[in-house]
């Protein structure tokens, strides 16, 4: 049970952590939002990154997602990634890629799996090996060690520990990796934002060495990058059957804030560009959203702004609603209930979209 310091409000719902309840954060930001940064800047001390984005005047901008920062002789972005050495930008290159990967069966449980290839074979044969869920083949997934939000309640939050690590892996080397069985290459982390000039080098190399087989490039990513390098990704996943996985962690600007400590406006102008581009290859889908269900404050007025989002872009684009398990800084809050799930799958129908989809079911669990 938790208490709002603004309004006084208890409920299962608030989070102690957060310090307060998603109406006063929509209504009071401004008053109470230094509290709730004071929390992204200790969870971000723990591990060493950078509390903010630097801004030094006399820095070097890096250029690659929505912080821009301005990095001193010697610092370090806010992703832990990008750092400044002899007045040059270095961390993240294709040569020197920060991340682990691994191999999955397909279909995998990854957020598009209901409308992909891998998952269904649509798309079949240009881009899929099978009519159905390609059974027998595997997914190269490859997970990068840095972000660029700070999601309090991450999933993934223990890669942390990994983003100043010396070890690296080349793009080459990572795209050898790659053998007869694989059908797709997946980048999330983490996020590739940070490490974007590896993912699209490895994609490159994987692609020419595949020899016109089938070799989908997806991204599972908070579509905080800079335009160009959208760009980049999307030539790469049209031009292999791929998709691109936006999460739209919350429609409005302070929840976001609250929640991952950084704007979602990038993502948002990102995901109207890609929007733009499915007539290019309608099928298979080649954008599809998701929106992870935090109890209490990604309810079903912030689900339904996102779909009515998506649906004035192209109501067919597909829509993935997932359950919310306690974690890294949300541990205090509950798992996503089945009736949170149904009534904002509801409320994203209702505002339009043809294909929504609750994901992660099995972490499900009673009313709150």
């Amino acid at each position: 049970m938790g208490t709002c310091k603004y309004c006084n409000n208890s409920s299962k719902t608030i989070s102690n952590t957060i310090g307060f309840c998603a109406e006063c954060i929509r209504e009071h930001f401004d008053v109470i939002w230094p509290e709730i940064k004071k929390v992204h800047q200790q969870s971000r001390r723990k591990y060493g990154l950078p509390e903010t984005p630097p801004r030094e005047a006399e820095g070097i901008q890096c250029g690659l997602c929505v912080h821009e920062c301005q990095i001193p002789e010697g610092g370090t972005g806010f992703c832990g990634l990008r750092r400044v050495k002899n007045s040059k930008i270095i961390g993240g290159r294709p040569h020197e890629g920060n991340l682990s990967y691994y191999f999955d069966p397909l279909p995998t449980n990854c957020v598009g799996s209901f409308v992909c290839p891998a998952g269904t074979g649509c798309g079949y044969p240009k881009y899929s090996v099978s009519k159905g869920p390609e059974y027998g083949h595997k997914n190269l997934a490859v997970f990068y060690h840095a972000c660029s939000f700070n999601c309090l309640y991450c999933q993934n939050y223990h890669y942390k520990t990994k983003t100043f690590s010396s070890i690296k892996i080349s793009a080459k080397e990572l795209a050898k990796a790659v053998n007869k069985k694989t059908r797709c290459i997946c980048y999330f982390g983490g996020d590739p934002t940070s490490q974007i000039l590896h993912a699209v080098k490895t994609s490159k190399i994987a692609l020419k060495n595949a020899n016109d087989h089938i070799l989908r490039i997806c991204w599972e990513t908070n579509g905080a990058l800079q335009p160009p390098f959208v760009k980049m990704m999307a030539d790469l996943s049209l031009k292999s059957g791929g998709c691109i996985k936006f999460d739209l962690k919350a429609w409005n600007e302070r929840i976001h804030y609250s929640l991952c400590g950084v704007t979602n406006k990038k993502t948002i102008e990102n995901f109207q560009t890609l929007a733009g581009w499915i007539e290019k290859r309608p099928e298979p889908p080649f954008l599809i959203a998701s929106t992870l269900l935090v109890p209490g404050y990604v309810d079903e007025p912030e689900v339904a702004e996102i779909a009515r989002f998506i649906s004035r872009l192209n109501p067919d684009i597909p829509y993935s609603l997932l359950a919310f398990y306690p974690h890294f800084y949300l541990h205090d809050l509950p798992t996503t209930s089945q009736s949170h799930a149904l009534r904002c799958k509801a409320a994203a129908e209702k505002a339009g979209l043809h294909n929504v989809h609750i994901g992660n079911v099995h972490l499900l669990g009673e009313d709150y």
